[in-house]
């Protein structure tokens, strides 16, 4: 689908389109599951079937440095658990060092395809060295490898990397490749999280989970509460 433009000019975009969301079905708290994660998880099944929803996974995280200047980054969702949500990267990269100065961060879920959202903030965890190391032996050898190569968010020179993979492949010959001390999991524990589903005329159905105070990260309580669009 494309998007109409106004007359492209040297120094402006303008979006003319006005694409309305017509979802038949209906989102309120009296609809949706007592727990967000359990909520996700019926979601995030769904559009996982969906083969007009490509990439389900992929969701945007928002981190901040201490001083709280913001940064935004899209990554692969690979575990949503009772905890939280976990995605995994390198720990000297520059979301890793935003979350360690300042452990809070933001996701957000984009199903353009079946017109829902989920926004998620939340405190910002390692997972254990354990899961870390289930989930380096799933991925494929040429991703741990690369793991190993790309000292991530540093400046390099074309090629550096590469070069750099090709030597550390024929290090590790055909042995396993071990997870490096610099690289794992992050999970994000929720908060809040809120569920958006598309309607006409910008009239979008809005609920959103609070964590209520006081409440453990293992057996937490939720308000529930509808929001304007």
């Amino acid at each position: 689908m494309s998007t109409a433009i106004a007359q492209p000019s040297p120094d402006k975009i303008q979006i003319l389109a006005h694409e309305q969301y017509k979802t038949p079905e209906s989102l309120s708290p009296s609809n949706v599951a007592p727990d967000p994660l359990a909520q996700f998880r019926a979601w995030f099944t769904a559009v996982s079937a969906d083969t007009a929803v490509p990439e389900p996974e992929a969701m945007t995280l928002c981190t901040a440095t201490a001083s709280g200047v913001p940064s935004a980054r899209v990554v692969l969702l690979k575990q949503a658990d009772a905890r939280g949500f976990v995605f995994y990267t390198n720990y000297t990269s520059r979301k890793s060092a935003e979350l360690a100065a300042n452990p809070h961060a933001a996701l957000a879920f984009y199903w353009r395809a079946v017109h829902r959202q989920v926004r998620v903030v939340g405190r910002a965890e390692r997972v254990t060295r354990a899961e870390s190391e289930q989930y380096f032996r799933s991925r494929p050898r040429g991703s741990q490898v690369g793991a190993w190569a790309s000292r991530q968010s540093t400046v390099v020179a074309d090629g550096e990397v590469q070069a750099r993979a090709e030597k550390l492949a024929e290090r590790f010959g055909d042995g396993e490749v071990p997870l490096p001390e610099f690289w794992g999991g992050w999970r994000i524990v929720p908060d809040e999280v809120e569920f958006w589903l598309g309607k006409p005329s910008r009239l979008h159905d809005r609920v959103r989970y609070t964590r209520v105070e006081g409440s453990s990260d293992d057996a937490p309580q939720w308000k529930i509460e509808r929001l304007a669009p």
